[in-house]
């Protein structure tokens, strides 16, 4: 199909960028255009104004700092993917960017534009949950961070305004000790119908903490946090207490349903990838897809 008519404007700086956010406020930003200009075909989106922010050179880079890693947010999930810092400090990031989509989505596609997106079913909103990533955005009115936990809303909404533009991501370091990410993707789009990424912290061989960012089950991605509760000292990884971690994350959960996956199957897929992502962080295993 042929979208509706449409002014395009490549940005040449975040200023530039704002400045057109601000002179219509039905304007949308694109950086990899991989989820917006699909639906924009479709004619299930439209806007007068679109606004290119994917060459700005203050989005992108990898900054290694003592205390976090910066990620810009226009970086491409390959550039994530092969970068040999990121793999070695925190390779729950790797793991994730390796199954998203297909080649010619992670070479152009970017994390920013996936974390403001906000599909319920899209993988980086998982791995930031489980990273206690912070988001940091900008507008007329200056900077804000805001947390991962709080950053995702509802159904395909994030807690980025329209007049403000997703800068970078910040996630804390030393990363987790041992991580994991599970996947079942859906077979045609390559989206997950369930998945769990965890990040687990130890002193020695005693697990003393950790995050479980899931995605795919509901209408937003979430920590299973009464299941992290069940994470502290004393957690040995075995079959039993994985069991009942398992079975605990997905009480107060209402399911997405659609024509693939009724409601109970995906509770029952989540709590598979959930059991097998545990299970291989305990043994420092990096299972992927299921």
């Amino acid at each position: 199909m042929i979208p509706y008519p449409v002014e395009y404007v490549r940005a040449t700086s975040v200023t530039h960028a704002l400045e057109l956010l601000a002179s219509d406020s039905d304007a949308k930003l694109l950086a990899g255009g991989h989820s917006l200009i699909p639906l924009m075909k479709l004619r299930l989106a439209s806007t007068p104004l679109l606004i290119d922010i994917g060459r700005l050179p203050e989005l992108h880079g990898i900054e290694f700092h003592p205390d976090h890693v910066a990620i810009g947010a226009a970086t491409t999930h390959a550039e994530l993917g092969d970068h040999p810092g990121l793999a070695e400090l925190l390779p729950l990031i790797r793991l994730a960017a390796g199954v998203i989509a297909d080649p010619t989505v992670r070479n152009r596609g970017t994390i920013g534009g996936s974390l403001v997106n906000a599909d319920p079913s899209a993988d980086w909103p998982a791995i930031m949950l489980a990273l206690d990533a912070r988001m940091e955005l900008i507008g007329a009115g200056g900077t804000r961070e805001v947390a991962a936990d709080a950053f995702f809303v509802g159904f395909m909404s994030s807690a980025a305004q329209q007049d403000e533009i997703l800068a970078r991501i910040r996630i804390p370091l030393p990363g987790p000790d041992r991580v994991a990410y599970r996947k079942f993707r859906h077979p045609a789009s390559g989206y997950a119908v369930a998945a769990a990424a965890v990040a687990l912290q130890y002193a020695g061989d005693t697990c003393t903490g950790g995050r479980i960012g899931m995605t795919g089950l509901a209408a937003t991605a979430f920590r299973a946090s009464a299941a992290e509760a069940m994470l502290g000292r004393g957690f040995t990884g075995s079959a039993e207490e994985i069991g009942r971690l398992v079975e605990t994350a997905f009480v107060d959960v209402t399911p997405l349903e659609d024509n693939f996956a009724s409601g109970d199957y995906r509770i029952q897929l989540g709590k598979v990838m959930l059991k097998r992502a545990l299970e291989d962080a305990v043994s420092r295993e990096y299972g992927i897809e299921s």
